[in-house]
């Protein structure tokens, strides 16, 4: 099959109608509102955990959650910054960040929280797997560290460094990261500690680096969005849920 076609087919899901219904979903973590989004096309889907890039939850993770929901998969898309927040400005997302990155205590009880919520909801978390998307990656992996229950890990383009103190130890799944060779904000080094610290650990792990591919590889519209670096990851991704559920 041509790539370009493949690639079309994939980027049409994005606007395709799914037989789930989408929605909203505003929920608490210590007492601070939070807006979610939750899709799901039935009570026994496995459940996806998505979390957001330094965007905070937009119509992009939104659109991916229609796309996994279409495979078959329930989503919850948690939101880190807060009801209402959406920064806009660079200064803006590294505060919103930079606040998450120093409080990592925080930053657990909203993954957590997140999963409470999606509990809630009738969601199968007995069967989920957490992914995220740049900054959402480097939360995926502060949610490994701290020996959450899910079937798998999951990063594309995400911020791969071990804060000091921390370790894989834990960590109760495998893990699949995704990252572009011509990633100028997460080099190479970093990819290279973590399967060094992973190893040391003697998890399973799977890390993919994508030729040419710069960070926010799979971000389209964007100047660093890449077609074939997305599908290929994109697909990727699909086998290891198979995989894992």
């Amino acid at each position: 099959m041509n790539i370009k076609f493949m690639i079309a087919v994939l980027i049409l899901l994005f606007t395709s109608t799914v037989s789930a219904e989408g929605r909203s979903v505003s929920y608490k973590v210590n007492g601070e509102k939070y807006e979610g989004y939750y899709i799901s096309p039935d009570a026994k889907a496995p459940l996806v955990l998505l979390i957001h890039d330094w965007d905070g939850l937009t119509d992009y993770e939104v659109k991916r959650a229609q796309m996994l929901a279409e495979e078959g998969y329930a989503v919850f898309a948690a939101d880190l910054f807060g009801a209402g927040v959406r920064p806009t400005k660079v200064e803006d997302k590294r505060q919103h960040t930079g606040e998450l990155y120093k409080d990592r205590q925080k930053m657990r009880d909203l993954l957590q929280g997140a999963m409470t919520m999606a509990d809630s909801l009738g969601a199968n978390t007995d069967q989920a797997v957490a992914i995220g998307y740049c900054f959402g990656g480097a939360a995926v992996l502060e949610m490994a560290r701290s020996g959450a229950d899910m079937k798998g890990f999951v990063t594309f383009h995400g911020g791969l460094k071990t804060p000091a103190g921390q370790d894989y130890s834990k960590t109760k799944a495998s893990l699949l990261i995704m990252h572009g060779a011509a990633d100028q904000a997460i080099p190479m080094s970093d990819l290279v500690a973590l399967a060094q610290e992973l190893e040391k650990s003697s998890l399973e792990s799977e890390m993919i680096v994508y030729s040419g591919a710069p960070h926010a590889f799979t971000v389209y519209g964007s100047d660093n969005y890449r077609e074939v670096a997305d599908y290929k990851s994109w697909q990727r991704f699909l086998a290891y849920l198979k995989a894992v559920n």
